[in-house]
């Protein structure tokens, strides 16, 4: 069950899943369905695709500064994934709990094992809900991810080798959701969201 904490209403959302599965797109779904969630923008050390903007999908920056802000601990998370880093600044998340909003943080299965541990170590102290997003089948993730067209084919599967070897810790999550069709993937999100922000409320 998700980890709660009395007297704190906000929520904190984790979404993962493998790689290809389509997060970004369901959680901009999500966002737009639903205008009081508030999403957690990841720093990153990867170079931006064509359709990404800085401050709006990620904030690009060089490993330099990654580090910097590692070492003065402003990260709830971070993690090195296919040769970048990928961080989620804690001030944000922490700020808005207080708030009692609720913030979506995408995040890959590396990123959600270490806010777990941040959340169970009680480095941050909030509400929390897991949840994994997984494709309907193994192949229409291997086209999903070579229609995307930004990466060469040894990239493409080396990227599906790692996302099989992801969906076998899908059981360590709170929820399963299939992400068959991006308006359903998203409403079912929503749904358990609401049952989670009523268990908070309730706690």
């Amino acid at each position: 069950m998700p980890k709660k904490l009395k007297g704190r209403k906000g929520l904190l959302v984790v979404i993962s899943g493998p790689s290809g599965v389509g997060k970004s797109t369901v959680v901009r779904k999500l966002l737009s369905i639903d205008l009081k969630l508030k999403m957690s923008i990841s720093a990153t050390t990867r170079p931006p695709r064509p359709n990404e903007k800085h401050g709006i999908d990620y904030f690009f920056i060089t490993e330099e500064e990654f580090f910097d802000r590692d070492k003065k601990h402003l990260f709830l998370e971070w993690a090195k994934v296919h040769g970048y880093y990928y961080g989620t600044p804690k001030d944000f998340v922490e700020e808005q709990i207080s708030k009692n909003q609720t913030v979506i943080s995408e995040v890959d299965v590396q990123g959600a094992a270490s806010i777990k541990e941040s959340v169970t170590s009680g480095k941050i102290k909030c509400a929390t809900v897991f949840i994994f997003l997984i494709p309907p089948s193994v192949d229409i993730l291997a086209f999903r991810l070579r229609r995307r067209k930004t990466e060469s084919e040894e990239l493409v599967n080396y990227r599906l080798r790692a996302a099989i070897a992801e969906l076998q810790v899908m059981e360590k999550y709170d929820y399963i959701v299939v992400n068959d069709k991006v308006d359903s993937a998203a409403e079912k999100i929503k749904a358990i969201i609401n049952v989670e922000k009523e268990r908070v409320l309730l706690n």
